[in-house]
Order: C-alpha cells, then structure tokens, then sequence
C-alpha cells in the first residue's frame, strides 16, 4: 500500500460576530501560504443582491432562485480578497449597515445556506484552505483537520466593533452590544446549521489577546496538526 505524505490540511474557525474570524483566518493563510476564503463575504453578498431586487428574508422561492442563478467568485489580491458579484467588484459595499444589520436573516435560509454551502466545500477540495463562518467545522467541512471556535465577550466585541468606526458611520457602544448580542441569539438559535462549537473544535477567547497572539496561537496548532496527519 503507498501513504500519500499530507502536505496541506483544512482549517475551519468559526465563531460569533464581532470576534475577530476574518482578520485572522486572513493572517493564518498568509502565513501558511493557503487560501482565505471568506464566507461572511458570500452571505453578505446575496444579502446585497435580494436587497437590490426587493428580496425579504422571509421570500424563500425568491431566494432559491436567486441564489441558483447567482454569479460570486472570491479573488484573491494583493490588498485582500475581492468580491465579484455578476462581474461587479461589491467588496466594499457588503460591510455597510444595511448589509450588516440584515445578513443573519438572509443567511438563514436553508436554499441560501445549501448553495453556499456547496461553493464552499468545492473551494476546499484541493486542501490548503483556511475558512471562517458560524458553520464550517459543523457544516461545511465537517472533516476540516483542524477546527477552532474563536471567541470574545459581547463587551470585548463591540468595543472592537466600535473602535473600526468612523464619524460618518458612528453608532454609541451600547448599541453596538445590544446588536451584536442579538446577532448571538439569532444566530444560535435559527433551524439550519446553528452557531454551535465542534465536538472536537479547540475553544479559543481571544477577549485578553490581540491579533497577532490568535494567528501565532493557530498558526502553531496547524502545524502540529499537520505533523500527526502527514505521519
């Protein structure tokens, strides 16, 4: 029999809003040399596209056919990835309030969260992917070699939430933690693919570390992971 030396795993890190999953998934893969691929941008995006169209949460035939339809590529730049959304670069706008305040609704929709999900696992075939969500080490890649649930206090969260603001988008801290701490709740409680940590995801509160402390802290998890897989 001839083993196949594993040079590249799977990594899954998800975990609540607001806890810092995408700047470091981002980090974790430059440093590996994988690929980041950003599923909040993907639920973002159709939460976009059924804004523009006059699309509601609630429309569940709509959505099934505007998510069979659609046209999402995620490419990687030398500044980050970019969302193309039908040939159109959206990236900038999938982080406004709008966008922000209705995702959770439109992301828990079971034709959504199927089609996506599908893109996902596709992404991660050829190994080398480091992905972010509330679903993936549950959901998306189940068999992902290494899983970790990144989190923080909602307090922790909405100050970090609330230090990213501008004057033109400022919103006061304690509304901040109030949305952040319903996000929680819709997002642990909706019917399809619930945030809920894997059984074998390592816990992670990031609430005392700063950025770089979490990709040095993954970064060495990874590798230690791929030393037992690839024996």
């Amino acid at each position: 029999m001839t083993l196949t030396k594993v040079d590249r795993i799977n990594i899954a890190i998800d975990g609540p809003a607001g806890a810092g999953k995408s700047t470091v998934a981002r980090q974790v893969a430059a440093q590996l040399g994988y690929v980041y691929v950003d599923t909040g941008a993907m639920y973002r995006a159709v939460t976009l596209l059924a804004q523009r169209k006059g699309i509601e949460p609630s429309q569940s035939e709509a959505l099934r056919a505007l998510v069979r339809d659609i046209d999402l590529q995620l490419i990687p730049t030398a500044a980050g990835q970019m969302i193309m959304l039908h040939n159109e670069d959206v990236t900038e706008q999938l982080r406004s309030r709008e966008v922000t305040a209705q995702v959770s609704h439109y992301a828990s929709n079971e034709h959504v969260r199927t089609k996506l999900g599908e893109m996902q696992r596709q992404l991660a075939e050829q190994k080398g992917i480091v992905m972010d969500g509330r679903d993936i080490g549950t959901h998306v890649l189940p068999n992902a070699e290494l899983k970790v649930f990144l989190t923080a206090s909602v307090e922790e969260r909405a100050r970090r939430r609330h230090r990213e603001l501008t004057e033109s988008n400022y919103v006061p801290l304690k509304q901040l933690e109030e949305e952040i701490a319903a996000r929680d709740k819709l997002d642990e409680t909706r019917e399809i693919a619930p945030l809920i940590q894997a059984g074998d995801a390592i816990l992670l509160d990031s609430s005392h570390m700063n950025i770089e402390e979490v990709v040095a802290y993954i970064v060495k998890l990874s590798q230690s992971k791929l030393m037992e897989v690839s024996q």
